[in-house]
């Protein structure tokens, strides 16, 4: 079983270049390439996964952080399942339920 304390909330906020169409094609990879990791978006530059532990959302870290673009600016922020718990989502003044983690399967 994972506490709440080893679950780990993987955030990923980021500002990229779209001026150009080379850019806007290395932006629209970029989310693709979240979508692909199983992040769901959030808003439109920010994107979150929940990893079963700390080593997890690392390597997770590492593998976003080679696909940044070259002109992008990335930011990735951890924050453990109960942290994660007291986030308040507003959607006009009313409050949205937070997002619920998924599932996470153990195998023995």
């Amino acid at each position: 079983m994972h506490s709440s304390f080893s679950i780990m909330w993987v955030l990923v906020v980021f500002d990229l270049p779209v001026g150009t169409k080379v850019e806007r094609r290395y932006a629209t990879g970029f989310r693709n390439y979240l979508l692909s990791e199983g992040c769901i978006m959030k808003q439109f530059s920010v994107y979150l996964r929940v990893c079963p532990n700390r080593p997890s959302a690392e390597s997770l870290a590492e593998r976003i952080g080679k696909q940044v673009p070259p002109e992008g600016d990335v930011s990735i922020m951890f924050f453990t399942d109960k942290q994660f718990e007291l986030t308040r989502n507003y959607s006009g003044k009313k409050i949205k339920k937070t997002e619920e983690k998924p599932k996470l399967l153990t195998l023995f």
